[in-house]
């Protein structure tokens, strides 16, 4: 069987294909039109993912949407209609554009796909599961599970916004569902646009803001209280219940009432790049120990509802690492397994494995480990095609054919306190740089997270890192005892490492508290001593664990700075054009594709260095 999936039109297109239930290939529409979040029909992606199996349209044997438009399309009208006459003006906007366009998805997806080739629409399959189906499947196939709880939670798919169902086999069961518009996500991303982040890609720096509150002052404690009190109620099975008097996502043009949340917590809403503030940081910690409260309320249902000690994740809030790493310590559950692109670019994905396995009924073999690959399931690009980059650059490089020598060297750069873009194999699928389109760095060096985001992101200081450790090492630096491939996971750094803070630590300005010494791998601990850990495994990505190997035998220090190969507000690179791009444009002293080695002081000087910074909008 040989199934593409596809999703698209709200944000992060994607496209995989699937092939007698392998995953051969998956990519992100904005690695390839460099427009982050993008919502437009995943043409590249398609065609990449045909080229790589070197198959066509007609050979597929169904082609998958991530969703169905219709039943969206049914708690539109139906929101619409039972909040009227509020909404009018959302009413007028949107509705033209479903009539017109998403009203007719078959006709569309089919137009798309002619502009890849030419083939025979009449004999096309083409299939649509719902949204959380296709979540629920993208986590619960790929995983090493035979059975499991699958709990997908995210702002809204169709009606459905969080959902638990058992797989087992070849088969999954939808059991209960949260329906809009009470909703997690929602909840959460209300809380990225009040503190004035951007929907659908500020969640991250929500979470990332979050240690920074005090959770002893009575502010915190207080908007945590209110939340519950007037916001959200929460049941004792995790369901929630939104009031809708302070929300306007249902049928307005903003996520909450600005003037009714200015009341309930005594400030108004930031501005996007307006200071942060204390308050700030005291409501995205509220928010985000809320959220904790009911994924684990949510978790303890779906073990409940399955009598299943393993537990699959995916749906976008289960990219919040902070509230996944609180449910591993709990040991309601013996393994937990998380979908690595857990977002709507992870449905297309989940949509074609649910028609593998439940439309087309094809046996399930399960992998010991799971079946993503490591998400390295990107293009990638040959040495002539990078000696080619190289011409039209005139770029100055060194060719390193021995790649153990390759490693000993970029490994003795980093200990040197460089920077470096590491380009290798195939990009990855998802949202995470797990090592193919990564810059890195030493962790021990405390200057090292103020230099990679003043000086190579050009993004917000408060934001913290991810380490990369060798697999068999982590339970040296980290309170993890479980796997971390994807960097899903967050843990705190282990007593030995940290260093004592101040009496006055949480009264402290932000960036005080943000460049006091924490411990002795100070690059990758956070303010509350955590850290969202990948762990690194020879089988998956021989070449980035011979890296990180290396450094350790020089240093003693099994583990790196691992953040996206990118600036701030733009995708993650894809080809060796962009990465020498983003290399030139940034403060990176060293580049690293594949073998070929270049050194920022033997480049041509590059004209363009700041001009991205009007090209590429902040995020």
């Amino acid at each position: 069987m040989k199934i593409l999936g596809i999703s698209a039109f709200y944000h992060d297109s994607a496209a995989a294909l699937v092939v007698n239930g392998e995953i051969i290939a998956a990519a992100q529409e904005e690695r390839f039109t460099r427009k982050k979040h993008t919502p437009d029909f995943p043409v590249n992606a398609v065609k990449y993912c045909l080229e790589y199996a070197g198959l066509s349209i007609d050979e597929l044997d169904a082609v998958v949407f991530y969703d169905k438009p219709l039943l969206k399309f049914e708690r539109l009208l139906e929101t619409y209609y039972n909040y009227s006459p509020h909404g009018l003006k959302s009413f007028l906007l949107s509705i033209p554009v479903w009539v017109k366009e998403k009203m007719f998805i078959k006709k569309i997806i089919k137009d798309e796909l002619k502009k890849i080739e030419a083939y025979d629409s009449k004999k096309l399959k083409l299939l649509f599961p719902e949204h959380h189906l296709s979540h629920a499947a993208s986590a619960f196939y790929p995983s090493p599970f035979i059975e499991s709880a699958v709990l997908t939670i995210d702002g809204v798919g169709e009606w459905t916004t969080a959902s638990i169902a058992h797989g087992k086999n070849n088969q999954l069961k939808i059991l209960k569902e949260l329906r809009f518009p009470h909703s997690v996500g929602l909840l959460y991303s209300a809380f990225t646009y009040y503190i004035g982040f951007v929907v659908n890609s500020g969640e991250y720096k929500l979470m990332g803001l979050a240690p920074y509150g005090n959770p002893d002052a009575e502010r915190t404690k207080n908007f945590i209280k209110i939340i519950k009190e007037n916001l959200v109620d929460i049941k004792p099975d995790g369901s929630i219940q939104l009031n809708q008097k302070y929300f306007q996502y249902a049928t307005g043009l903003r996520m909450v009432y600005d003037d009714k949340f200015e009341k309930l917590f005594g400030f108004k809403r930031r501005e996007s790049e307006a200071e942060l503030e204390q308050h700030h940081c005291d409501l995205a910690y509220a928010i985000q120990y809320v959220t904790e409260e009911i994924v684990l309320l949510m978790a303890e249902t779906a073990m409940r509802l399955t009598n299943s000690k393993n537990l699959c994740l995916a749906g976008g809030v289960a990219l919040n690492c902070v509230a996944n790493g609180k449910l591993v310590p709990t040991k309601k559950f013996d393994n937990i397994y998380i979908q690595p692109a857990a977002g709507d670019a992870g449905g297309a994905l989940g949509a074609a494995l649910a028609v593998h396995y439940i439309y087309f009924e094809q046996p399930r073999t399960v992998s010991p480990t799971d079946s993503m690959k490591g998400s390295y399931l990107g293009p990638d690009y040959s040495d002539k095609e990078i000696e080619l980059m190289c011409r039209k650059n005139k770029a100055v490089k060194t060719i390193v054919s021995d790649f153990d020598l390759l490693a000993n060297e970029v490994a003795s750069l980093i200990a040197d306190g460089n920077v470096i873009g590491w380009f290798q194999g195939r990009n990855e699928f998802g949202p995470r740089a797990l090592g193919n389109r990564s810059i890195l760095g030493d962790a021990r060096n405390a200057d090292m997270q103020k230099k990679l985001n003043l000086k190579i992101k050009y993004r917000e200081g408060f934001r913290p890192f991810a380490p990369s450790v060798l697999a068999e090492d982590c339970t040296k630096y980290f309170e993890l005892d479980s796997i971390s491939p994807y960097m899903l996971l967050v843990a705190q750094v282990k007593k030995d490492l940290q260093t004592p803070m101040p009496n006055n630590y949480h009264e402290m300005p932000m960036m005080e508290k943000l460049y006091c010494i924490r411990s002795k791998i100070q690059a990758v601990t956070h303010l509350d001593f955590s850290a969202r850990i990948q762990t690194v495994h020879k089988e998956t990505n021989e070449r980035y664990w011979k890296l990180i190997n290396s450094f350790k035998q020089l240093t003693g220090y099994g583990l790196i700075v691992n953040t996206s190969f990118n600036v701030r507000g733009e995708p993650i690179v894809l080809t060796p054009a962009d990465a020498y791009r983003c290399f030139m444009r940034t403060e990176m002293d060293y580049l690293v594709i594949e073998n070929f080695l270049f050194k920022k002081s033997d480049q041509p000087e590059w004209k363009e260095k700041n001009d991205w910074r009007k090209e590429i909008k902040a995020d």
